[in-house]
């Protein structure tokens, strides 16, 4: 595809484009990150990122660009087609989409699925090989559930979602339009309630149900744990890594994310585009309120205020686990220092 029919597609984007410059109108096969495109790719440099050095030794044909006229200046140099966009990796992404159109999904039932009774199938809905689906059971239209993934009974699964395969989603389970279930996610699992008792732990029967708002993403092997009662509510718009736990009757808002390992224990609430790194930890019943970042590893075992960055175990503001961070190193000298005072 030639450059400027990318133009075209990115001026209908949501990327913001400002200004651009085909006068080579390169052919581009795909698209690579800046230190290994070739001349017949395309590639972007992050806003606010200063690796002017790597623009100067790139070979891509064609490369997106933040408004630093430093920047616009060097590409024109040697000769790239550019472009200044707004947000150069929303970009990126708009060009990786049509660059890499997806293929049109299959439609239509494999003769090895096992449907139950009662189960209302939308339109051009696709259901895989070795499929099973329990007894009253709702698929949306465009849907696409692949191979081996087992839907138990009562489920509802909303327009346009996508279950990859070996996926499981346990009873009741309510999935809302536009989700996306990764491999081995499992849905609805039963929450981890035991009762303890002077005879050992007794179960506490878990009766709730699981709901995913709209446009909900569920990374591989991560799991949704259902409440005694009541629901596991995950917000709209919600994204989440593979290796995930959530547990039982966790809340969170819209617009969440979080990386892989990140562990939910119950009841935890999370408000509105809350971002938890990668092996985070959120404690019983912790409230973390909107707009709340947390970096890896942060064990978050008390209530957060809303907006606040936060780092260490146990979690603390950024700034101060910083400082913190600087001395840890210097701690053993420190404390010689003391001993020798002491004397």
């Amino acid at each position: 595809m030639k450059f400027s029919k990318l133009i075209s597609c990115l001026k209908k984007g949501k990327a913001e484009l400002q200004e651009y410059d085909f006068a080579q109108d390169p052919l581009l096969l795909g698209a690579e990150s800046l230190d290994k495109a070739e001349s017949h790719q395309i590639s972007f440099l992050e806003t606010g990122n200063s690796l002017s050095s790597e623009l100067i030794n790139s070979k891509a044909g064609a490369i997106l660009l933040p408004d630093e006229e430093k920047l616009r200046g060097i590409a024109i140099q040697k000769g790239i087609a550019w472009a200044t966009l707004k947000n150069p990796r929303l970009a990126f992404a708009e060009c990786l989409d049509v660059l890499h159109p997806k293929k049109q999904p299959l439609v239509g039932v494999h003769s090895s699925a096992v449907i139950g009774k009662n189960v209302l199938l939308g339109e051009h809905v696709f259901i895989g090989a070795n499929v099973y689906i329990g007894d009253n059971c709702r698929i949306g239209s465009n849907s696409l559930i692949h191979p081996g993934t087992v839907i138990y009974e009562e489920v509802v699964v909303g327009e346009g979602c996508e279950i990859h395969a070996n996926s499981v989603i346990q009873r009741k389970s309510n999935l809302g339009s536009q989700c996306v279930i990764h491999s081995n996610a499992v849905i609805g699992s039963e929450g981890f309630g035991f009762v303890p008792t002077n005879q050992g732990w007794r179960k506490m029967p878990q009766t709730g149900i699981v709901v995913l708002e709209n446009e909900v993403e569920i990374g591989c092997g991560s799991t949704v744990d259902r409440p005694a009662v009541g629901e596991t509510r995950i917000g709209a718009g919600t994204k989440i890594d593979n290796l995930v736990q959530i547990g039982h009757g966790v809340v969170t808002g819209r617009g969440c994310a979080m990386a892989a390992q990140v562990g939910i224990a119950g009841g935890a609430h999370l408000g509105n585009g809350v971002i938890l790194a990668g092996q985070v930890g959120v404690g019983n019943r912790v409230n973390v309120g909107d707009g709340v970042i947390a970096s890896s590893k942060t064990g978050i075992h008390a209530d957060v205020q809303s907006g606040e960055v936060i780092s260490g175990f146990p979690a603390m503001s950024n700034k101060l686990w910083l400082r913190c961070s600087a001395i840890f190193s210097k701690l053993p000298q420190l404390a010689k220092t003391v001993r020798q005072l002491q004397k």
